[in-house]
């Protein structure tokens, strides 16, 4: 049971958080970054807003922190978090087993890194001061005949884990769901969350027993579940920070009841990609729709290289670092598959 010493503790920290979101809250207008009915992320968690929750910690006169208080706080402070708050992300996209599937599967994980580092300057020189952290997106599940799935080499997988943990580069490793439940596909995936460089996604194209010949779903429901169960892992399981769960979509069909999904939980950050190929003007209209989608305010886009392969759709021509920042709203991830 608390002591009432330290219920009192709790209730002054309590007071004061809150009087923090008045105070931000207080300055804000509906033209403003923040406003009250804006999603948490990204108007709220900046961070200077933890810092300031931490030195308001700090500051209170009324008692010295115990070791499990600083330890607590910091946890509570390193959680909220974004890897996304000072930086974007830039990703190539593919299966390592295939040269057909992406640019991933062409080349050898050094390689990659240094066109990717090349890349991710050209992004930086027009970023307006934002970071570019570099990230390997692996295809872990991929779809075959009748909904079928095969899923990728664990040791291959390994291998571009330790290499980024070891080069400071992202994994994202996404599940494209076949026949069966999306829920299920996610979390045979958690496993991986203890690396602490890897995040997660679902392509509801392919979540269909017919694929190449109908377009798969999700709905706004499985999508929260998602969230949910994800959230409950990393909580379970004592991961530290905050996992990103990005969800593609470039037909209207991808996503049932869009309105209603949720994006506010505090450990997983949800992430709605614009796929699709095209023209510059068509990318711009699929991600125009998709920046309707407001309740799931954190965008990413996805760009095809001509690969040469005969029969597979491209971006001609493919849009610049330039054109990509004047996406409105500005993506945070931009991937080339």
């Amino acid at each position: 049971m608390l002591s009432i010493e330290n219920t009192f503790r709790r209730v002054i920290f309590l007071i004061l958080i809150f009087c923090t979101f008045v105070q931000v809250f207080a300055v804000s207008t509906p033209d403003s970054p923040m406003f009250w009915n804006a999603p948490v992320f990204p108007q709220m968690f900046f961070t200077e807003t933890v810092n300031g929750w931490l030195r308001a910690g700090n500051s209170k006169p009324y008692w010295v922190h115990s070791k499990e208080e600083i330890e607590e706080s910091e946890q509570m402070a390193q959680n909220q978090i974004s890897i996304l708050l000072n930086n974007d992300i830039l990703a190539y996209y593919g299966h390592p087993a295939s040269r057909n599937m992406g640019i991933l599967g062409r080349h050898t994980i050094e390689e990659l890194d240094r066109m990717l580092t090349a890349l991710a300057a050209e992004y930086e020189a027009v970023s307006g001061g934002r970071k570019i952290r570099k990230a390997f997106y692996l295809i872990y599940g991929t779809v075959w005949p009748e909904g079928e799935i095969g899923i990728i080499n664990h040791n291959t997988l390994m291998r571009y884990i330790e290499y980024g943990m070891k080069n400071d580069i992202l994994i994202f490793i996404d599940h494209q769901i076949g026949r069966f439940d999306p829920i299920e596909s996610l979390s045979r995936m958690f496993p991986y969350l203890r690396y602490p460089n890897v995040h997660l996604a679902l392509d509801p194209e392919w979540r269909t027993s017919r694929p190449m010949r109908e377009l798969g779903h999700l709905t706004a429901e499985e999508i929260i579940r998602a969230q949910q169960v994800m959230e409950n892992y990393l909580i379970a399981n004592n991961i530290p920070g905050e996992r990103m769960l990005v969800i593609h979509q470039f037909n209207h069909v991808m996503i049932r009841n869009r309105p209603q999904i949720r994006s506010d939980f505090h450990r997983v950050r949800l992430i709605h990609c614009a796929d699709g190929i095209g023209t510059p003007d068509m990318k711009r209209t699929s991600y125009a729709f998709n920046a309707q989608a407001t309740n799931m305010p954190i965008k990413a886009f996805k760009l095809f290289y001509n690969l040469g392969i005969p029969g597979a759709g491209f971006d001609n021509p493919l849009m610049t670092p330039r054109d990509v920042y004047e996406l409105v709203p500005r993506p945070y991830i931009i991937m080339y598959q």
